[in-house]
């Protein structure tokens, strides 16, 4: 059932991978009862009606009457609920065991919070979605709460995808390698690690105990004689057959068990072959198990705290300070310590520990393995039901409890200990950073401590590749997620012509911005409300731009501003280099006010040096980036209809690119793939006269 009247702005209708492989568990062709659930919610993705439907197709008012006219049409249903403002843009997503009493109690206008009054007041409209089971709803929140963002839901700030390590599965000499992203080839994943470091020192510590190779597969089929890796007894050489089939299979069988938790079943089989070796007097194969079984205890040493009663378990602690939340997360499989991360989602700070975490917890799993055990530092809310929605993804029983005695506690003691730690030292980050940004209002002028800078850079070698950057800081740092860069394509500009550049970048960048959110009503108007702390986000507008540059480039960005009528609109200054280029010399030039500068050892001074340098660091890396991909592109790749097979036929008949540019028509013709309609293409391309 849909109801509602506001137009939704284009979403993605993707359900997305709402669970991945367990550790060493490898995908079956036969469907799973988790694979089962899962079909089921991408089946109610796909039914949510994105576009919304109006009422009699007449306007709504907001708020409780609203939702008034709305409660008439519900059943008394699970199911998932959303609200939508006047723009059609969701507030808020929210599952209920009955759908009719919920929305009934929005309707009533008696609120808990200031949060849910100003939500409701601003509701202007509301879809749903039902479903089988409270289970069911419970997925689909998570999985619309992360692909929405809703404002007044408690959102992951941090979703960036956790490193495995990668035994593969389609190879008769399996390697082992750090994966990121989609566990789309075949093999056994093991994680999550809590860094990609973390997945590389366990990578190196298990080619000294397992003799694995990391080696590509076009690398492994090339070789003609072991490489390096074998001479430091990293590998096992079984590119070249300096081990059998049988026993690479066998260190890989040896190396699934230990990442699987057999660790000490492993290292007692090690350890009594090294004893037999010895006996036998074959010190060499001892020495060999006495290596491997070094290499093993030095990857259990440096996993930190190894618990003795928990082999595979994740650990949740959240600490709540200054309306701020941290939620400590650490990772346990196989009996080790895979690290740990902190989180700080966003959240209003009226909602307590139990809100906040549940709410973490169904997001957190929305695409990511669930081990068998999940400890808590707090209860949740819903407990049994987040642990039966998990277990319906997992396949298999899933455990949330809260430990009150024992390892388990200590764990989630020592996990509440570093969220505590984590959060003061945000915090006093935070705190900082408020500073630094009150003292850039004041210096500037500014009606307000900034909510977005953004930075301007340009890079190039004499004109060629020219790249403009645009980075990104706001309240709490460099957002990078919002940096941009623009590759200067304007057949006006002078190679070289660091003006026209500017000009170029500042008229793309803030013409695309008045298209995509139109020209806000006066300076530094974010469209967000001020005392509203779940509306954290950086707005679109910025409050200040920084130019890396003196009055040249600041006046071609007053030309665009002034074109563009929004002068008045965004503060915009010029950071130029003292002289001889030293740091500490900076000049600054804005509007109304001569240039001036500031105390060599002031510490905003310090503040806009580090913004300007990453600006610097970016344009840098967006232009070698550029420039690399210049060198390696083929003068065949601009000729429509050459694809990679044509390319490659082509380059094995004549060589090089050039001796194809040479080429008769005849010649051309003469190559497997090529028509003599091509060939003549072809040889236009590199004549003017043509054939």
């Amino acid at each position: 059932m849909n109801a509602g009247n506001p137009p939704i702005p284009k979403r993605d209708k993707a359900s997305g991978d709402m669970a991945g492989y367990m550790p060493g568990e490898e995908a079956e062709d036969d469907e799973t009862e988790a694979e089962v659930a899962e079909t089921t919610v991408r089946e109610l993705l796909a039914s949510v009606d994105w576009s919304g439907i109006g009422i009699d197709g007449q306007q709504l008012a907001t708020g409780p009457e609203v939702i008034q006219t709305l409660v008439k049409q519900l059943p008394n249903q699970p199911g998932v609920y959303r609200m939508l403002n006047q723009a059609g843009d969701v507030l808020y997503v929210g599952k209920a065991r009955s759908l009719k009493k919920r929305v009934t109690s929005y309707a009533q206008g008696r609120f808990h919070t200031d949060r849910i009054g100003r939500m409701v007041r601003e509701t202007a409209g509301m879809e749903f979605v039902v479903t089988r089971t409270e289970t069911e709803a419970l997925l689909l929140e998570a999985n619309l709460i992360k692909r929405l963002r809703p404002r007044f839901n408690v959102l992951m700030r941090d979703d960036k995808s956790f490193p495995y390590i990668l035994m593969t599965g389609d190879h008769a000499a399996p390697g082992i390698f750090k994966h990121r992203g989609a566990r789309s080839r075949k093999g056994d994943y093991y994680g999550p690690f809590a860094s990609a470091m973390a997945v590389g020192r366990t990578i190196n510590s298990l080619q000294r105990a397992f003799l694995l190779r990391t080696c590509t597969d076009s690398v492994f089929e090339s070789r003609t004689r072991p490489c390096l890796l074998y001479q430091i007894k990293r590998c096992a050489g079984p590119c070249t057959g300096e081990v059998t089939e049988t026993e690479y299979a066998e260190l890989v069988r040896e190396a699934k068990a230990f990442l699987s938790g057999r660790s000490s079943n492993i290292k007692a089989q090690i350890s009594r072959a090294m004893q037999e070796a010895s006996e036998e007097l074959d010190f060499e194969r001892a020495a060999i198990y006495r290596d491997r079984l070094a290499a093993l205890s030095h990857v259990q040493s440096h996993q930190g705290i190894n618990p003795q009663s928990v082999e595979e378990a994740d650990v949740f602690a959240i600490h709540q300070e200054g309306g701020q939340t941290c939620i400590e997360v650490f990772f346990f499989r196989t009996g080790q310590n895979w690290g740990n991360r902190a989180y700080f989602p966003k959240a209003d700070s009226a909602l307590g520990p139990a809100e906040v975490l549940g709410a973490f917890l169904t997001q957190f799993y929305d695409d990511k393995p669930c081990p068998r055990t999940i400890l808590l530092s707090h209860a949740v809310e819903e407990q049994a039901l987040l642990a039966e929605a998990l277990s319906t993804r997992a396949g298999r029983r899933v455990s949330v409890s809260v430990p009150q005695r024992g390892e388990k506690k200590q764990l989630a003691d020592n996990a509440l200990q570093n969220a505590r730690e984590a959060l003061g030292r945000r915090l006093a980050e935070t705190s900082s950073h408020a500073r630094l940004l009150k003292g850039l209002a004041e210096t500037f002028g500014l009606p307000q401590p900034p909510r977005r800078i953004e930075v301007y850079d340009n890079s190039h070698i004499m004109g060629s590749n020219a790249v403009g950057a645009m980075i990104v800081a706001g309240p709490e740092g460099f957002v990078k997620g919002q940096y941009r860069k623009f590759n200067i394509r304007s057949d006006d500009i002078t190679p070289g012509d660091d003006f026209g550049m500017m000009r170029e970048v500042m008229q793309r960048r803030f013409s695309r911005l008045i298209k995509e959110h139109g020209i806000p009503v006066e300076a530094a108007d974010t469209d967000d409300d001020d005392d509203n702390p779940a509306r954290a986000d950086t707005p679109a507008w910025p409050d200040l731009i920084l130019i890396d540059g003196g009055k040249g480039q600041m006046s071609s960005v007053r030309q665009v501003l002034d074109e563009l009528g929004i002068a008045g609109k965004v503060t915009a200054i010029g950071v130029a280099k003292g002289a001889d280029r030293e740091a500490g010399r900076e000049r600054f030039f804005m509007d109304g006010r001569e240039s001036f500068s500031l105390p060599v050892r002031d510490p905003l001074l310090y503040f806009i040096q580090r913004l300007r340098d990453e600006a610097h660091r970016f344009a840098i890396g967006s232009h070698r980036a550029r420039r690399k991909k210049e060198l390696t592109r083929n003068p065949l790749d601009e000729i429509a209809g050459i694809g990679p097979g044509r390319k490659r036929a082509l380059l094995h008949h004549f060589g090089t690119a050039k001796a194809v540019s040479r080429a008769a028509v005849e010649d051309l013709a003469g190559v497997d793939g090529i028509s003599e309609a091509m060939a003549k293409q072809i040889y236009n391309h590199f004549h003017e006269s043509g054939a």
